[in-house]
């Protein structure tokens, strides 16, 4: 698989990778160690050199696995995880956001710890802290830099103003927040600045969590654990509203003789070089396919096609649920 840049870093990765979130959190129940182990070896196989994971995955059992099954294979891959939330060591559960610089020094050495490695590779602040300064925040992993413990500064969900006052103080490496074909808001201000900026992006749900590769609709029932079940754009309602854009997607793909998702992960890595998706999935056979969209061409005929429907469609329902929502501080 050929590779792509972060923006200006010197960050160079396979141009799909793999969000592991949903092995351990988030999709359902918690999946079995060693099945998830061999599918993150797997994709190093198939060629992925770039893998997502965060301390509030689990919490902390995500970072443990993919440290596991990455730690044979470290000097081939990239790794990234995040810090920015208060965790209760009892109960496990977030109780708010926290990036004070003590907090950042002492997430990262316990990161360090369970991905089993001397480095990491990119280090994002998951969300953005209204309590602290984004200066205070770049200023402190830029010391984790200087001292050897963090290679690259990363953003996530953090708006323009955020983005250009981190950057001032330490290079942003990479800006992840949901992109899809059915999530197109960064186009409107957050694309143009990263741009201008030399800054990568890496887009989170490239496949709008499933929805754009067609195996889902208005009858699937997620596990009662699953996120997606509190999400307004999961309603039944919605799932039934939003098929049109799926249907052009189907159609796109039966003309390619490919997958929605590898039309979904095509039109992603169509945008910009710069862009790098990460679309997650507990199966080999799943990455495997997800992989292949990196190969895929689309003819101009069907990226105006599909910017034709969307431009025709109003995707139905809210992204995130609104206590969720009022986590993202842009």
């Amino acid at each position: 698989m050929d590779k792509r840049r972060l923006g200006k870093s010197a960050l160079e990765v396979s141009g799909i990778g793999l969000g592991c979130m949903g092995m351990s959190f988030g999709y359902g129940p918690a999946r079995e160690k060693n099945a998830m182990i061999a599918v993150i070896r797997g994709a190093v196989e198939c060629g992925v050199t770039f893998f997502d994971t965060a301390e509030v995955y689990g919490p902390f059992t995500n970072e443990e696995l993919v440290g596991e099954a990455l730690a044979p294979l470290r000097e081939q891959v990239a790794i990234a995880t995040k810090f920015g939330f208060k965790i209760d060591p009892q109960s496990g559960q977030m109780t708010g956001l926290d990036s004070r610089p003590e907090h950042i020094q002492k997430v990262a050495e316990a990161s360090l710890r369970r991905l089993r490695t001397d480095v990491i590779d990119l280090f994002y602040q998951h969300r953005v802290d209204p309590a602290v300064p984004i200066e205070d925040v770049a200023g402190a992993v830029k010391d984790l830099i200087q001292e050897g413990k963090v290679r690259h500064f990363g953003l996530s969900e953090a708006g323009v103003a955020v983005i250009r006052r981190a950057h001032a103080v330490q290079p942003v490496a990479a800006l992840q927040s949901e992109y899809s074909l059915w999530w197109r808001e960064p186009e409107d201000a957050i694309i143009p600045v990263l741009e201008e900026l030399g800054i990568g992006f890496v887009p989170f749900s490239p496949l709008g969590k499933g929805y754009l590769t067609g195996r889902i609709d208005e009858t699937t029932t997620f596990d009662s654990s699953d996120f997606r079940n509190t999400v307004p754009r999961f309603s039944a309602e919605a799932r039934r509203a939003n098929r049109a854009l799926v249907d052009q997607v189907e159609t796109i793909a039966s003309r390619n003789g490919v997958s929605a998702a590898q039309i979904g992960l095509a039109w992603v890595l169509a945008q910009k070089p710069w862009m790098v998706p990460i679309p997650g999935t507990t199966r080999l056979d799943r990455v495997r396919e997800n992989v292949g969209a990196a190969s895929l061409s689309l003819s101009e005929s069907e990226l105006d096609a599909l910017g034709q429907v969307l431009s025709e469609t109003e995707v139905q329902g809210a992204r995130y649920s609104e206590a969720a929502q009022q986590l993202i501080n842009r």
